[in-house]
Formats: structure tokens, C-alpha cells, sequence
């Protein structure tokens, strides 16, 4: 699976992005090894260092798990990834809203055409 990088942000926060919803998503299974950071590196086509400081937010967020003998592991803690899950959730949640202001939509006119479009399949 790709990593897309893109100029406007700094790298790492963009890897440590992706990475939360490879997770959540089970791209890498809750309990499972992770990939390692020189892995993850040569699949992005980063320096190491910059993949050292996404995982260390990944470690801080509470999603990998350090064990020096086994590597790293993903999180086996359901609370800890629906925490996540909803945090990811909400904050395009608002990415959607701030769009549709540009558009002229208010939050209630932005939200109804959520659930009025949403449900279309004619396209």
C-alpha cells in the first residue's frame, strides 16, 4: 500500500496520519507485528529518522506498543482504537462542514444534504 506524500505538510505528521488509519482500519491487525521502522521507510521512500518520529506519535498515541524483544506491536485494546477511529471520524466530520461553508452551506443546510445525497446511487 502507497504512502501519498504531499509537499504542503510536514512528512512525518502526514506518515503518522496514515498510519492511524491503516490501524483502525486493520490494515495491520489489532495484536499483530508492525512493520518495521526501516520497512515503512523504504515503502514510503523516507529517511528512516522522519519514520522514527511518525512511529514515536504512533507510540504516544497508544496504537503501537514497544517490546524490545518482540518489536513493535499494534494495540490489542479495542477502547484505544475506537478512540481513534472516532477522532479520525470527527475531524473529517469538520473538514466536510468547513467545505460546504465555502460553498454557502450552514451546518444544518451542510448536513442535510449529507443524509439526503448520501444515500444516492445513480451515480
Amino acid at each position: 500500500m502507497d504512502f501519498a506524500i504531499q509537499s504542503s505538510r510536514p512528512i512525518w505528521q502526514q506518515l503518522t496520519e496514515q498510519l492511524r488509519r491503516r490501524i483502525v482500519t486493520g490494515v495491520y491487525p489489532a495484536g499483530s507485528r508492525f512493520p518495521t521502522v526501516r520497512e515503512l521507510a523504504a515503502e514510503a521512500g523516507v529517511n528512516p529518522n522522519t519514520m522514527q518520529r511518525a512511529m514515536g506519535q504512533l507510540e504516544s498515541d497508544g496504537l503501537v506498543i514497544t517490546n524490545r524483544t518482540l518489536g513493535r506491536t499494534v494495540t490489542d485494546r479495542e477502547d484505544v482504537l475506537e478512540e481513534m477511529r472516532r477522532r479520525l471520524a470527527t475531524e473529517r466530520t469538520e473538514e466536510y462542514f468547513k467545505d460546504m461553508e465555502t460553498l454557502g452551506y450552514d451546518r444544518a443546510a451542510a448536513a442535510e444534504l449529507a443524509r439526503s445525497e448520501g444515500g444516492r446511487t445513480d451515480e
